[in-house]
Order: structure tokens, then sequence, then C-alpha cells
């Protein structure tokens, strides 16, 4: 066998060095777990079509959403739909229609009274079955306003199924358990036991999935009590949500009520905030129940109000807070074992320091989330593949370029 030259020796060393790393996975991210971090389809694709319909979820899907969520509250007859909130006056038509005017009440949830409202817990699946789905954010497209009905959980599953048998990749259902303190009464009203709403969850998700923390599920809630209960009933990953008020100007986070700690928490009186479970000591205490955290994005990136019109508009606003990078919640979130899903990117509102709405996505997938929630889906996928791994890249072009150099040198010889 004939021994490489020596300058054929080096050529073929960096030739195959390139070569590996050219088979290697082409991202290894900063995340929990180092694989790329999950586009989240807040509420479908709500930038532009009504949330939490069939439709939304599949365009969303479409679009490349790795999960699609899917808020759930109960109707009178104990089925989990599709609701942001059990109030749905305005995220329906249901004001148009006269034969429910009589339905019209006012009641509080979680210390906030609604008035002259519509709640969920007093219709039938049925009667939702004749209601129309709304765009809720004033905008965003409203040409699909009352064309689709509102799904239940069972449809909501039965498409990321589908769907994932259709594109050939897993679509994975990120259900939120809205308002359990507030659903328990509910429950217990309509008959059913106080655990209903997280017992019917963990069962249809059981069925569905199998229990499993392998399973494309995440459940979620911004209260404590009821993770806790679910962490003895299901190995489904458990979520964590962290709320507030506002971001003050200097990057602190407001905590007015009831943004400013779990309900159940307050309702018992308790002090335990919001910001309290994403301290050190808050972040073990999630740890022992469960497996990651959502957070409010000012709660990772400290973003500071200090009059600076960047963006030159001539008008300063949130876009034009001065950028002073992480706060180090996420990396605290993983010492301690939990992911981070921080929420909520929009195209059309919502930037703190960023006036690009791919640019802000960016800059936390950077510090390290393991996932995004946005209503638009697709600039979600677009900021994920615009964020390289430096190291791979950076070998592989030295690697490339030690190859082109060296041909270049036997060019010469």
């Amino acid at each position: 066998m004939r021994k490489p030259t020596p300058v054929l020796k080096p050529l073929m060393l960096a030739a195959t060095a390139a070569l590996s790393m050219l088979a290697a996975p082409a991202m290894a991210w900063n995340t929990l777990d180092g694989n790329a971090p999950l586009v989240i389809a807040h509420r479908g694709a709500s930038g532009y079509l009504p949330e939490h319909t069939l439709e939304g979820y599949a365009k969303a899907i479409q679009l490349g959403a790795n999960y699609i969520e899917p808020d759930l509250v109960m109707t009178r007859d104990g089925v989990l739909v599709a609701r942001h909130e059990p109030v749905i006056g305005d995220s329906t038509n249901v004001r148009s229609l006269a034969q429910f005017a009589d339905r019209m009440t006012t009641k509080t949830i979680d210390g906030v009274k609604y008035e002259n409202q519509f709640f969920v817990e007093d219709f039938t699946l049925a009667e939702l079955r004749t209601l129309g789905a709304k765009q809720t954010r004033a905008g965003r497209p409203t040409e699909f306003d009352g064309q689709f009905q509102i799904p239940t959980l069972d449809e909501v599953i039965a498409l990321a199924k589908a769907k994932s048998i259709e594109t050939g990749r897993t679509i994975g259902i990120y259900p939120e358990l809205k308002h359990s303190t507030y659903m328990q009464g509910v429950s217990q009203s309509l008959g059913f036991g106080k655990t209903y709403f997280e017992d019917k969850l963990v069962s249809t998700l059981h069925a569905a999935y199998g229990n499993t923390g392998t399973a494309p599920v995440f459940i979620q809630s911004f209260e404590v009590s009821n993770l806790q209960y679910l962490n003895t009933k299901t190995d489904i990953k458990l979520v964590q949500l962290v709320d507030a008020d506002d971001v003050n100007a200097d990057g602190s986070l407001s905590l007015v009520a009831p943004y400013d700690r779990p309900y159940d928490v307050a309702v018992r009186n308790g002090k335990l905030t919001f910001a309290d479970l994403v301290s050190n000591v808050g972040l073990s205490f999630v740890a022992t129940y469960a497996d990651g955290i959502g957070p409010w994005k000012p709660y990772l990136l400290k973003t500071v109000a200090d009059g600076v019109d960047r963006t030159g508009d001539g008008v300063v606003d949130g876009k034009d807070r001065r950028v002073d990078g992480s706060t180090g919640v996420i990396e605290n979130a993983h010492a301690n074992g939990l992911f981070v899903h921080t929420w909520t990117f929009r195209n059309d509102a919502s930037m703190l320091g960023y006036d690009n709405p791919q640019k802000e996505m960016e800059a936390y997938l950077k510090m390290g989330v393991d996932g995004i929630f946005t209503d638009f889906t697709d600039t979600g996928v677009a900021a994920v593949a615009a964020v390289p791994e430096p190291q791979t890249y950076a070998l592989l072009l030295s690697g490339l370029g030690v190859i082109g150099w060296l041909g270049r040198r036997r060019n010469k010889a």
C-alpha cells in the first residue's frame, strides 16, 4: 500500500475531519438536552387565523410548528375544549346569537370580575358547536370570523396524530389547564369531583399517548398545587408557568394582583410570588414537581427603558429598550434540570428591545431557551434556522479552509 506524500497526508486528515463534521448533527444547542429549541404554536397560528381552532392548529403545523397549544376549559357536560379563557363573549360570535342571550351573566375568575359575559361552563358541547370562533387581537385578519368551531381536546389530539403521519414529523400538543382553582368550583357545581378537570386531562392523555415522560406532550399551568397533584398521577412532562403584571423601566418585573402569584397560593393567603419561583431557591422547589418552567420573557432577558429612541421613528416605546442581557434564570433553571419555554413572541406587538420579531426570537435562542411560544410560527421557524451553533460551523469552515490552503500550495509546488 502506498504511503501518502507529505503534502497529501495533512490534506487527507483535514478532509476526513471536515467530512466527519458534515456527517455530525448540524446543530449543537446550549439547550438543556442539546437539541434544537421547540417552536410552539401559541393558540395555533393565531397571528393569521382565529385562535384555538382546528384550522388554526393545522396552519401552524403547515408552517413548521413542533407543538400546538390548546388552552383548556370545561363545558357544562364535562368535555374539555380549547379556549383561552372560560370567558367567550369576545372570542366567539355568541353575542350575536339571540338564542343564548339569557346566558349572559357576571362571574369572578381569579379575583377579576367579568360583567355581562358568557362562560363555557354554561354551555353544553352541542351548544358550543353552534358558535363560531373570532379573532381576538386588533389588526389581525378577521375574514374567517365565525367560520370555525371550538374544538375538543380529543379533536386536537386526533389532528396532531394525523398530521404527524402526514408530515413524517412528530407534532406534539401543549395543553394548559386554565384557572384550576376556579375550575374546581365549576366541577363541583356541575356534579363532578373536585379534581375532575385534572383527572379528565390525564385520562385522555394516557389513553392517547401512554403514561410516559417521552410522550410528545407538555402540561402547563400558572398554579402550583394542581401541578403537584398531577405529579402524583402522570409521568407526562409538567411545566410551571410564571407570570407578572408588567416590566418596569429598570428591567425588573412588576407584580400586581392577580399577576403577582399563583392564584391557588393567593386564595390561601400565601406569600410565594411568581418572581420567587424563578429565584435559585424557587427553581429548586419547582424541580420537585415539574420538568420545566414557562416564564414570561422579561424574566429571562433584561431590557431597560432609558428614553433613547433607538429605532429612530420619533416614538420611544418597548422596541427602544436597551438590551442588557441574560438575567441568569435560564442558566439557573438548566442547573436545576429544568427546561425553559418562554412566551409570547408576536410580530405585531410586545417586542422589547427589538424592532424585528425574528431578531428578538434569535436573541432568546442564543441565550439557550428550550422553546418559544409564538403567534407567528413561520417567524419562529426562521429564527431557529438562523441561529447555528458556532463551534460546529467554525470547525467546519476551518477544516475546509485548510483543504483549500493545501490545495493551493500543492498547485504551486
